[in-house]
């Protein structure tokens, strides 16, 4: 799993006790999901359908820095599946983990369409394939 997104933790990213706000983690972590699902599905319309058990084992307080693990599972024909890990940066402790995040491709229609897709690709890949040959 690679890990790419990092945030600081903030005072108003804290709950009363001081500690993250789960709140605040789970929306960082729909929106980091959202973009990997575009990026690999090479398309801006795709929705959140499911999110499995969400397993909080630790928190992280002021001034900590965690960063944020997602990696394609599965791809059925018109979604694909993500497993998410949130860790410290520093200590690489567990924060939490996702094991099925389930995203679907929209049409321009609104409806599921088939994406075509099979297995996850990288950036750099697409940088190859974009080069012009000569």
């Amino acid at each position: 799993m690679n890990f790419h997104t990092r945030k600081w933790i903030k005072p108003e990213d804290l709950n009363p006790n001081g500690t993250l706000f789960g709140g605040s983690l789970l929306k960082w972590i729909d929106e980091e999901a959202a973009i990997y699902a575009i990026v690999q599905l090479g398309n801006q319309r795709v929705v959140t359908k499911f999110i499995s058990e969400i397993n909080f084992v630790s928190s992280a307080r002021q001034s900590d820095i965690i960063e944020l693990g997602i990696t394609a599972t599965d791809f059925g024909r018109t979604s694909i599946t993500l497993r998410c890990e949130v860790r410290n940066k520093i200590t690489r402790k567990s924060i939490l983990t996702i094991d099925k995040m389930v995203f679907v491709n929209m049409g321009e229609d609104g409806l599921p369409s088939p994406h075509g897709k099979t297995e996850i690709t990288y950036s750099k890949d697409r940088l190859k394939d974009e080069s012009p040959s000569g």
